[in-house]
């Protein structure tokens, strides 16, 4: 199932179901960014206009479903804006629980430098939820073990064959030997993605690589996405590779069609 919707996010989140969204995924306009095609938001004003949509997304989110938002506050008059810090604050006031902050590192970006800065090489991926359990398929984003094993592994010491557990007193622990034969392993929280560079029509569509990882690990087949802010269809049409429903809004009527097309064509 693939529904789009052409219209104001606000208003066409109440034309969708009482929990039956699985993963929300979406990349929204960056404050006072992206003007010509959606206005800009006034950071000032950014978790206003958030919170105007909240009341929405969790009506219509699963009790077990995953929110994640993609975004990264931009530089105003020399120095960082904190509307995302803000929003981040006002979701768990509203109730949302901030399990996770992802890093997407830009692994093809460009050198650059500004007069007080370096070119961004990363971006948040924030995760929301609304209880302590929640979906999650974390055997479907495993990836390659990686050279180092091939050295690492073939001398163990004592110590290796035995959990250690860290000495910070977080709890955590590794056995170096349960990664014996292994050619899986699980990632990190930081997520190395290079940027999408073919022109696809749009001014900041993210990769395939992004929503596909977020949509294996937190739902199954025939489970519902959304992406209330569609942009160039990506996130639709990485579901459809993977049978997954997609619900996409976009209020821009050029983006609507783009996004139309690509998912369509996919």
């Amino acid at each position: 199932m693939i529904e789009l919707i052409n219209g104001n996010c606000k208003d066409a989140l109440s034309q969708i179901e009482d929990n039956s969204i699985s993963l929300i995924v979406t990349s929204p306009p960056y404050g006072k960014q992206r003007s010509k095609d959606y206005g800009g938001i006034d950071p000032k004003h950014y978790v206003d206009w958030w919170l105007i949509m909240e009341p929405e997304f969790k009506r219509i989110l699963k009790d077990d479903g995953t929110f994640i938002l993609n975004i990264k506050e931009n530089v105003i008059s020399g120095q960082r804006s904190t509307y995302v810090m803000e929003l981040v604050i006002e979701m768990k006031k509203h109730g949302w629980l901030w399990t996770e902050e992802w890093c997407w590192h830009k692994k093809n970006s460009m050198p650059g430098k500004w007069s007080n800065r370096f070119r961004d090489s990363w971006e948040r991926c924030h995760q929301f939820n609304l209880n302590k359990k929640f979906q999650m398929f974390q055997d479907d984003v495993k990836v390659p073990i990686g050279d180092w094993s091939k050295t690492r592994m073939k001398k163990l010491s004592d110590n290796d064959k035995k959990r250690m557990n860290s000495k910070t007193g977080s709890g955590s622990g590794k056995n170096m030997s349960n990664w014996i034969g292994k050619q899986t392993v699980y990632p990190s929280n930081v997520l190395h993605f290079a940027t999408l560079c073919s022109n696809v029509g749009h001014s900041a569509a993210y990769p395939e690589s992004l929503p596909e990882f977020f949509i294996k690990l937190f739902t199954k087949e025939g489970d519902t996405v959304l992406d209330p802010f569609m942009g160039s269809g990506t996130t639709g049409i990485v579901c459809k590779k993977l049978n997954r429903n997609f619900v996409g809004i976009e209020i821009d009527q050029r983006y609507f069609e783009l996004s139309k097309e690509r998912i369509t064509s996919a």
